[in-house]
């Protein structure tokens, strides 16, 4: 068994959480511990105080308490605010209080898009603008170019908690274009788990969205390898070789 730890801000979509458990299909256990979101918006400074490294602390005991092997910070953009930098100190730092492998939503997105040997991609963001643009610049610092950014304008998580799939699909279609190589939905509020494989069939290529990202960040942290074609492209290829 394979347990694996996720701190998962408030309460929006976490119940994609036991559905991709069921898809894995395998014996591993993903075990969240929800964190205070504090003020519930898409704000840099409301943000920042989100993912700031005491209010994740207060979940690690929890964690521990699971047999977690690993730790993922499963939100977004509570750490692609901080900036490149900024968001490994975060890591870091959990890594530290946790005592096991650490990482966050924002570096599975850059590790996934490396892992499916693909480069330019388009974004299709829940977020206001700006805060769509800070992710966008996070892609960019790990090797990614960014066709196209489509933002929404939500401020909350709770609201977007509420989306179901016709604004999911609505979302990506409107954010793709025709030379980006995959299309990224980040936000771990956001219901995905259930319409990957639909929405590859739709747009005709590889989505990432954050809860399946968040998942496979966690796999990878244990290097444990799960085909699950339930969960799209990221877990059904072969690992790209660098050379």
């Amino acid at each position: 068994m394979t347990a694996l730890g996720f701190l998962y801000p408030g309460h929006s979509a976490e119940d994609d959480y036991p559905r991709i458990e069921q898809l894995l299909a395998s014996d591993i256990r993903l075990d969240l511990v929800h964190t205070d979101i504090g003020e519930d918006a898409h704000r840099v400074d409301a943000l920042r105080r989100m993912g700031a490294a005491e209010r994740l602390a207060e979940g690690v005991e929890a964690l521990r308490l699971t047999g977690a092997e690993a730790v993922v910070w499963a939100c977004t953009s509570g750490s692609f605010v901080y900036g490149w930098e900024g968001a490994h100190e975060q890591v870091r730092s959990l890594a530290r209080t946790a005592g096991m492998p650490a990482s966050s939503t924002s570096f599975a997105f850059v590790h996934a898009v490396r892992e499916l040997g693909v480069r330019r991609v388009a974004v299709g963001a829940t977020y206001p603008d700006d805060v769509a643009g800070l992710f966008a610049e996070f892609l960019r610092a790990g090797g990614a170019e960014v066709a196209a950014v489509r933002d929404s304008g939500i401020i909350t998580a709770a609201e977007v908690g509420t989306w179901g799939e016709a604004e999911v699909f609505a979302l990506a279609k409107e954010a793709d274009t025709g030379d980006a190589e995959a299309v990224l939905l980040p936000d771990t509020a956001l219901h995905t788990a259930a319409h990957i494989p639909a929405l590859e069939a739709e747009l005709g290529k590889p989505v990432l969205t954050a809860n399946q990202v968040t998942v496979w960040e966690a796999l990878r942290l244990t290097d444990r390898r799960v085909n699950a074609p339930a969960l799209g492209a990221l877990f059904t290829r072969e690992p790209i070789v660098q050379v």
